[in-house]
């Protein structure tokens, strides 16, 4: 998923906990954007978080907060392990759209990306213990989820945007927030999610860049971490187990949905990816 149009939360509730875990069978969480913020604790291991075009090591303890509209993504070195636990909310639920002073100064300016808040916060960060504070009292509103928690979380994410705002930057230039580099490579995700049942070649791929097929391999193995044919490979497995998980249909047509034209490659590739066939993977989903 490049353009996340998943609704997180409800239209009345824009808000939603995740809980997250990487490991060698599912090592990262591809590059992706989407209208709400992020706020993320890592409880254990360590990785890398990608957030934009610059990349971030992280560890347990450290927080992340991911501003509407960032490209961003994470993932673990081989043999490594991360779990983590993220609220994800959209602006509207801390009132941007009312025409006063919070909206003006602080939340619209947030979500324009005329303010930069700091990505990762470490133990040392000034912030940091107000922010795990505020993290424990959302925890507890969740866990409870007693009649008015909606507000409790409102007030915290609220006193969140508060501790973040001494410590964000100002951008000169809000409307031109995203560098020619991140457009391009915005561009080519979009194009490879909206396509991913299609045959994709470099050549065409570069071609959205206006770049050559050399300069634009550097281009995406740098920003992206992986080579293009592999991250399409594993968005391809990461649809197929989706659809496998649901039910319905073949495995034939699933892997044709998933853009695999070789039903043979297709359960080699799987089977590497996930340690059992797509067929045994749809059985343990269901038994679930």
């Amino acid at each position: 998923m490049q353009k996340e149009n998943t609704r997180h939360g409800e239209q009345l509730f824009p808000f939603q906990q995740y809980m997250t875990s990487l490991s060698a069978l599912y090592p990262r969480v591809s590059p992706h954007w989407h209208e709400e913020a992020e706020w993320t604790l890592i409880t254990e291991g360590e990785g890398i978080c990608q957030i934009q075009l610059s990349s971030f090591p992280i560890r347990e303890g450290d927080f992340v907060f991911i501003p509407p509209a960032m490209l961003h993504s994470i993932y673990v070195k081989e043999g490594g392990f991360l779990r983590s636990e993220t609220y994800v909310f959209h602006l509207n639920f801390l009132g941007i759209q009312s025409a006063d002073v919070c909206s003006v100064r602080y939340l619209t300016p947030l979500q324009n990306q005329g303010i930069i808040p700091p990505f990762v916060i470490h133990s040392d960060h000034p912030a940091y213990e107000q922010l795990s504070q505020i993290f424990s009292r959302v925890q507890e509103a969740c866990r409870g989820a007693a009649p008015g928690y909606e507000l409790i979380l409102k007030a915290e994410l609220l006193l969140l945007i508060s501790a973040l705002i001494p410590y964000c930057r100002k951008e000169a230039s809000p409307a031109d927030k995203d560098t020619e580099q991140t457009k391009k490579l915005k561009t080519v995700l979009e194009y490879i999610d909206a396509h991913l049942e299609e045959d994709l070649s470099i050549q065409q791929l570069a071609g959205l860049c206006y770049f050559s097929e050399y300069h634009f391999m550097r281009f995406f193995k740098k920003y992206v971490g992986l080579s293009c044919l592999t991250y399409i490979k594993n968005l391809r497995l990461e649809k197929a187990a989706s659809l496998l998980m649901k039910g319905g249909c073949s495995t034939l047509e699933i892997s044709l949905s998933a853009g695999f034209h070789n039903l043979s490659y297709f359960h080699r590739e799987f089977k590497k990816r996930y340690g059992v066939t797509p067929k045994e993977y749809a059985d343990i989903a269901h038994m679930q």
